[in-house]
């Protein structure tokens, strides 16, 4: 049964983020910002259309189907503004933490989970079978934006253990190394592309039904993942097309 919601809450300034479970993979995230009127309207036509699933030439639709339709209602493509340093031609964007609440843990497309040994900086991914359950690593997402505009194609996230363990990308050696790293939760209320901060931020993006891709936003292209086969093994980056990896992960 899909949740009632009250229009008229949708304006309030003060409003915090709420994740509401509307079925088995699909979540409607209510943020703070304040909404325009289209965009109640788009948020009201997709809450009637989930209430009452459209047919297609007399037949009902597939899950991919729906959930497709109910995206195009709700989501607009955004460009991301850069600010520009005229002294050296390089572009500049600031991202600004707009939440940071979300806890989950994570495992890969083959059900391996994402482990931390003792004192390590490096996460494993192995396949936890009864009574191992609490080795799993409780992760706590922050969402943020680009100053001044929305969110893109994907949602930009920091992903951390602790308030003050968060996971980075740091190339070494030209390999680019997927770490746990210490910083203070204030440091990371903004962080600007010019100051290498943006090696804390992933790109969240739906890659099927209820599983998701994590991609480095300083260097692009390269996204978090696990090995296919081999248990025990660390949690890297890769290519998205690397042989033998598995880039896409669900929340549980």
């Amino acid at each position: 049964m899909v949740p009632e919601i009250s229009i008229h809450c949708l304006f309030l300034t003060e409003l915090q983020d709420e994740i509401i479970r509307l079925d088995k993979g699909l979540e409607l995230e209510v943020s703070r910002s304040k909404r325009t009127l289209q965009g109640v309207a788009n948020l009201v036509l997709a809450i009637n259309r989930m209430a009452k699933p459209p047919s297609r030439c007399g037949r009902e639709l597939s899950e991919d189907e729906f959930c497709s339709l109910i995206m195009d209602s709700v989501i607009e493509e955004t460009v991301v503004k850069t600010d520009r340093n005229w002294s050296t031609g390089d572009g500049r964007v600031t991202f600004q933490r707009v939440n940071s609440g979300m806890q989950f843990s994570l495992c890969d497309s083959v059900q391996k989970d994402i482990v931390q040994q003792s004192g390590d900086l490096k996460l494993q991914a192995i396949t936890l079978k009864g009574g191992h359950y609490e080795r799993k690593v409780n992760f706590k997402m922050a969402r943020y934006v680009p100053l001044g505009v929305c969110a893109a194609d994907a949602q930009t996230v920091l992903l951390s253990i602790t308030n003050n363990i968060h996971m980075s990308c740091t190339m070494t050696d030209g390999k680019l190394e997927l770490t746990l790293e210490n910083c203070s939760k204030d440091e990371l209320l903004k962080i600007s592309d010019n100051q290498n901060m943006d090696r804390f931020l992933f790109f969240k993006r739906a890659s099927a039904l209820a599983l998701y891709t994590f991609e480095s936003v300083k260097y692009r292209d390269w996204f978090i993942s696990t090995s296919s086969k081999d248990e025990d093994q660390l949690v890297e980056m890769c290519k998205v097309d690397t042989a033998g990896r598995l880039t896409s992960f669900k929340l549980k």
